[in-house]
């Protein structure tokens, strides 16, 4: 039987502080989620002025990342680069950058989605998040 870590209430509560501190500091209005290693909603957070849509598109990039175990970028430049076939993947709905695994000692425990901003910002936020626990 092997052994592996996993996110706990205080893990969450790290990740989406320092989430939440990334996109106060530039003045961003975004949802974030983070889910367990099954793409399991575990936090969902919306800051003031963030688009309603955001909480819907925000745990979809999460859970992408964290079942594909991979950041969701690469399936959107899957898709981009012609393999629309992809978007019939079952399962996912998140294919948008946005969504990073978190990886704790080679694991994959989960992921943090982002949605509201630039992807690339979203990406920003969701890694200083996930930054937070060392």
């Amino acid at each position: 039987m092997k052994s592996k870590p996993v996110l706990t209430l205080d893990d969450l509560k790290k990740i989406a502080a320092g989430s939440e501190a990334e996109a106060r500091k530039n003045n961003w209005a975004v949802t974030i989620s983070i889910v367990d290693d099954g793409g399991h909603l575990l936090w969902l957070q919306r800051l003031d002025g963030a688009a309603p849509i955001s909480a819907q598109i925000a745990p979809a990039k999460a859970r992408t990342a964290a079942l594909g175990q991979r950041d969701s970028k690469i399936y959107e430049d899957m898709i981009n680069n012609g393999r629309f076939s992809f978007l019939s993947a079952p399962g996912l709905e998140g294919l948008l950058e946005g969504g990073v695994p978190i990886v704790v000692d080679g694991h994959y425990v989960g992921a943090v989605g982002i949605s509201g901003v630039k992807s690339s910002e979203d990406v920003q936020i969701a890694k200083a998040g996930i930054a937070t626990l060392g």
